[in-house]
């Protein structure tokens, strides 16, 4: 599985798709990682760790891609933004944002909007096992609250075996996702980049890809992502 994960980089990268290749090589280099670890043989592990160096040379692209989301624009849920770069060896996100807070307040959305991006990571196609969140504590008098939707949050994923693991930091101020196989996110309004809806019966009020978004940029980043071997 590794070499066919390999083999269709090459030939993606040769036909200059470069993202898709970025892919298939980063699966190609935890398949090997996998191999590395269950053998015993010494000689063996010499020759993929080199495999996987190289691999890691060639997968060592300075990707960036930027979309630009105008006023008012739709089409822009979570499966649009996310869904191509949540691969199956997905298992780990870190998720970094100062206004994951309090219903009430003027991002009283944003809560609910972390809640539907998890719900995106449960239906996969990802093995989503563990997600940081990194945010700040509501400054006014709905902390308690902002805790307790957390926690129910925490909980939730819970009985779908994902663990979630909250912090609070008072000088976070960038946002940005990352995911474990090497893709890093950034938006400029994080999850919150959708507008209040007309009403709570109006098109788009639960169809992320219906509702207007805020003028935005979404920049897409590959990190090279590296395992202990």
């Amino acid at each position: 599985a590794g070499a066919e994960a390999v083999k269709r980089a090459v030939e993606l990268d040769l036909a200059s798709r470069f993202q898709e290749s970025l892919v298939c090589y980063q699966e190609g280099i935890d398949l090997l990682l996998q191999v590395v670890k269950a053998t015993k043989d010494e000689a063996k592990k010499h020759r993929y760790r080199q495999k996987i160096s190289e691999l890691l040379f060639f997968s060592d692209g300075k990707y960036h891609k930027q979309i630009r989301i105008e006023e008012n624009a739709t089409g822009f849920g979570y499966e649009k933004l996310f869904q191509e770069y949540l691969t199956e060896i997905v298992s780990e996100v870190w998720v970094e944002d100062p206004y994951i807070r309090h219903v009430h307040q003027a991002s009283r959305y944003s809560l609910y909007n972390f809640l539907r991006f998890c719900e995106m990571l449960v239906k996969g196609p990802c093995k989503v096992k563990t997600i940081h969140l990194l945010t700040s504590y509501d400054e006014g008098n709905g902390r308690s609250q902002q805790i307790s939707g957390l926690e129910e949050i925490q909980q939730s994923l819970r009985n779908y075996g994902v663990t979630l693991n909250i912090a609070f930091s008072s000088s976070i101020h960038d946002r940005e996702i990352r995911f474990n196989n090497g893709w890093m996110i950034k938006i400029g309004r994080g999850l919150d980049n959708f507008k209040k809806p007309q009403g709570r019966f109006s098109i788009g009020y639960c169809d992320f890809d219906l509702r207007p978004c805020h003028e935005t940029t979404v920049d897409v980043f590959h990190t090279k992502h590296t395992k202990k071997m």
